[in-house]
């Protein structure tokens, strides 16, 4: 590997990193808000997500400038191919955060109890799987890449079993259906986020191992790997 290709690398490495941690940042934030009925928070999340939709253009902009200028082969491309990807997860990501900001909004100003469903456990778990597939990213790791695999099979399983505690507490309390209608966005968007950090840890499976397990053993859930 030349000099040059190892500063570009090391550069792509600290930018996904930046990016990766403001995103968890707002899924935290934007969970909290649901929670908390917190509308400061709730909107800090959506303003922020302009800055994250920036952050990916700069960093899909320096990708693009390493593959021309440099001409990366072997486990350089695959590295810079992966940062591309995981770039695009991220910023979606950012949107499902942003998403569920607004619904934290709404919320804000709706007299509704707790969420008829584990929501800080989904949350919880979600982050974790998050962070362990940025972790997994930036060392290579196939093992940590895997068990974020795995545990979107559990995410799934919870964002299922909600389903029918959202429609037992609509029939309960059928004046709070609008603000049981946007708890489950909410988790619906918390599954999605755990779609995503499963496609970055199956791209670091093939960052580390060369294999494409995409669409192979657990799914992301929708059976399509997007």
């Amino acid at each position: 590997m030349s000099v040059f290709v190892q500063r570009e690398i090391n550069k792509l490495k600290k930018m996904i990193s930046s990016l990766g941690g403001h995103v968890e940042e707002n899924v935290g934030k934007a969970v909290r808000a649901v929670h908390e009925r917190d509308l400061e928070m709730a909107r800090q999340v959506i303003e922020s997500d302009p800055d994250i939709d920036q952050m990916e253009v700069t960093i899909e902009e320096e990708c693009l400038k390493v593959l021309a200028l440099h001409q990366p082969v072997a486990h350089d491309l695959r590295f810079i191919i992966a940062v591309l990807k995981v770039n695009n997860d991220l910023e979606r990501i950012g949107d499902l955060a942003a998403g569920i900001a607004e619904q934290a909004e709404c919320l804000s100003k709706l007299a509704l109890g707790e969420a008829p469903y584990d929501l800080l456990g989904m949350a919880g778990k979600v982050r974790t799987m998050l962070r362990d597939s940025l972790d997994a990213l930036m060392d290579k790791d196939a093992e940590i890449a895997q068990r974020v695999r795995e545990a979107d099979d559990e995410v799934d399983a919870m964002d299922r079993a909600m389903y029918p505690e959202i429609r037992a507490a609509i029939r309960e309390k059928l004046d709070k259906m609008e603000g049981y209608i946007r708890l489950l966005r909410v988790s619906q968007n918390l599954e999605r986020i755990a779609d995503h950090a499963t496609n970055i840890a199956e791209d670091v499976i093939y960052l580390a191992e060369g294999e494409i397990v995409r669409h192979t053993g657990q799914t992301n859930g929708n059976g399509n790997g997007s």
